[in-house]
């Protein structure tokens, strides 16, 4: 993908990879086949509404509602600025689904009671809350019963170039590391975290997306401007400026973009970024059920051997 769009006034948007995930979320919940969709949802730390546009984009099946039958989406975010930074920009089918904002800290409880959503959403947000088990409880306590959580979040396997060119820069030019970019949840974590807290029939997969842009420093420019810069507590309080331009130097050399035919001249690195969807449900009687621990009627062991002399029999 390419990492901007150039307009007659050559303005850039840094929204773009938000908007593709987000679209990639609405194709996901539009491939859930439910009577009555999930009339109401809540999404955790929402930004400026990235999601919503989303949902609205299209008519649900049963044509009631965005996409999902989303009616009413209440949008959560802790930055008040971020909440309300497009409220004045029109959304195209707003009328589908309507939304509320509102301003509250994701890692406190959510004040709400309980069972009160058919959804819970997140988009790129969950990779700055630290207390992630606490939250996926507060999220299955005001779930209705049957209730969906579906997520996507930036995985640990995120920016691997940047992290490389600049562990490269600041061990020849310091003599010691420090991190530079964010921790970010292990895929291997996820479906833990899901079981942890009391969710059912989770469903985790993962997507590697590759970025081009001219080179490193744009790269950092635009992390900065998306937000998305290093927030760990750990980190240097500040890095030479000699060790960034090593470290460009070392990205611009190392990672060039490769094999896309789609990317234009001036796309000349790639940065990588991981990102992790999952879903879980809250427990439903009607939910499929794993039988009483030793109620099988046949040995694992048997199944092979069939299996095996079935096979031998074909060959013949």
């Amino acid at each position: 993908a390419k990492a901007w769009r150039t307009g007659q006034e050559d303005v850039v948007s840094y929204d773009y990879f938000r908007q593709e995930i987000a679209s990639r979320m609405a194709d996901r919940l539009d491939d859930i086949k439910r009577d009555d969709g999930f009339p109401l949802a809540l999404e955790i730390g929402s930004g400026p509404g990235t999601m919503h546009r989303a949902i609205c984009s299209d008519d649900a099946f049963d044509g009631i509602g965005g996409i999902g039958g989303v009616r009413k989406l209440v949008q959560l975010d802790s930055s008040h600025e971020m909440l309300h930074r497009d409220e004045d920009i029109p959304v195209e089918g707003a009328e589908r689904c309507g939304t509320y904002r509102m301003v509250a800290n994701e890692e406190s409880k959510l004040s709400f009671p309980d069972g009160t959503f058919d959804l819970v959403i997140s988009s790129l947000s969950l990779h700055w809350v630290n207390e992630l088990p606490q939250l996926f409880g507060e999220i299955k306590r005001v779930l209705k019963p049957d209730g969906c959580f579906m997520f996507a979040m930036v995985g640990g396997s995120t920016l691997p170039e940047l992290r490389a060119s600049l562990v490269l820069s600041q061990m020849e030019r310091e003599g010691g590391v420090s991190p530079h970019v964010g921790p970010f949840v292990e895929l291997s974590d996820v479906g833990s975290l899901l079981g942890n807290a009391g969710f059912t029939l989770p469903t985790v997969d993962v997507d590697t997306i590759t970025i081009g842009y001219p080179n490193a420093m744009v790269l950092m420019e635009h992390l900065q401007r998306m937000g998305e810069g290093n927030a760990c507590a750990t980190r240097q309080p500040r890095t030479g400026l000699d060790t960034f331009l090593a470290g460009a130097c070392v990205y611009d050399e190392t990672f060039p973009l490769e094999n896309d035919e789609q990317q234009s001249n001036d796309s000349s690195v790639e940065a990588s970024v991981q990102v992790i969807y999952a879903i879980g449900w809250s427990p439903h009687e009607s939910q499929p059920q794993p039988l009483q621990r030793g109620s099988a009627t046949h040995k694992v062991g048997d199944m092979v051997s069939h299996t095996t002399a079935t096979n031998q029999d074909e060959k013949r």
